[in-house]
């Protein structure tokens, strides 16, 4: 049997402390961090997406940050391409990468090993998909997505157009959900999972007093500045429209809502985020889970690198 390189995932929903953790571990092993986040991918989206700060990052090299232009597309098998590029490398040094982040499909295709289908576009349905949208708005289309696969629409952001309508696309061609066309291959990595939440997921409480208390420190750090940048520079571009944080400012800043609402639909969209991130990786039965409510940092620190030594 050919011996697999390593990997360790850092996984869990957003505000579980996958940043701090992924460094320390990184330091501890003398390797880097792989973002394993679809929204830090963009130059210039810092706040809204808690992108780590150099202080923060601590000297660690971290890839696949600011990668793209907000205008630029960048498509889940971009990231795979470019995070298994970054790896190879690693690995040739000798090093074991440490993938960390919340984007569910991200790992997915990365280290579960899952094809992507390959699906060419339907124009005349993708025409029909945007009609729906203008005349009854884009719940209704992701209303569609729930009832066709409910897997994928628990970790897909209700307003993420590009991305309900190609789901909605691969359904009609293949005649089953993108979920399920996403057919698992023997792995090509010996995958350490690390998993940050707590150990029943009952406690949702827990995890929503800090995703809020996130909010209110990026609202201190500038986050309706930041928005109202990015919102005259670049419009209603989709990577504004579908990151929490942005796509509210946005709404106030036509005052369609007042700002005390606008503050509300952050922290509302946030939670609800949360929770959907831990229902995708919770179905990953080989993470082991470490419960964030019963440990300081650096005792949790200590038991997960404990953990991932067991195992090299």
């Amino acid at each position: 049997m050919t011996k697999r390189n390593k990997v360790i995932a850092i996984a869990g929903p957003t505000a579980s402390g996958k940043t701090s953790l992924a460094v320390e571990i990184a330091k501890a092993l003398k390797t880097e961090i792989i973002s394993a986040d679809s929204r830090q991918i963009y130059k210039e989206f810092d706040i809204a997406t808690a992108k780590p700060s150099k202080q923060e990052m601590q000297g660690i090299k971290h890839h696949l940050i600011d990668v793209v232009s907000p205008e630029e597309e960048f498509t889940v098998a971009d990231f795979a391409d470019k995070a298994a590029e970054v790896m190879r490398n690693l690995f040739e040094q000798g090093k074991i990468p440490v993938v960390a982040g919340g984007t569910g499909l991200y790992f997915r295709i990365l280290l579960e090993n899952y094809d992507m289908p390959k699906v060419a576009p339907d124009k005349e349905l993708r025409e029909k998909l945007h009609n729906i949208e203008k005349e009854q708005g884009v719940q209704a289309l992701y209303d569609l997505l729930k009832q066709q696969d409910p897997v994928l629409a628990e970790n897909m952001h209700p307003n993420n157009t590009v991305k309900i309508i190609r789901a909605l696309e691969v359904c009609k061609t293949l005649g089953i959900p993108m979920s399920q066309a996403q057919k698992k291959k023997d792995p090509l990595y010996d995958v350490i999972w690390i998993g940050l939440g707590h150990l029943n997921g009952e406690d949702r409480q827990f995890l929503y007093n800090r995703t809020d208390k996130r909010v209110d420190l990026m609202l201190e750090q500038g986050l309706e500045q930041e928005a109202k940048k990015l919102y005259e520079k670049y419009g209603k571009i989709n990577s504004l429209l579908k990151t929490i944080g942005y796509q509210e400012f946005i709404d106030y800043f036509e005052e369609k809502i007042s700002y005390e609402q606008c503050i509300e639909k952050i922290k509302q969209n946030t939670r609800r985020y949360a929770k959907r991130q831990l229902t995708w990786f919770r179905r990953n039965e080989d993470i082991k889970w470490f419960d964030i409510r019963k440990e300081t940092t650096e005792d949790l620190t200590q038991k997960c690198l404990y953990h991932i030594k067991n195992l090299l």
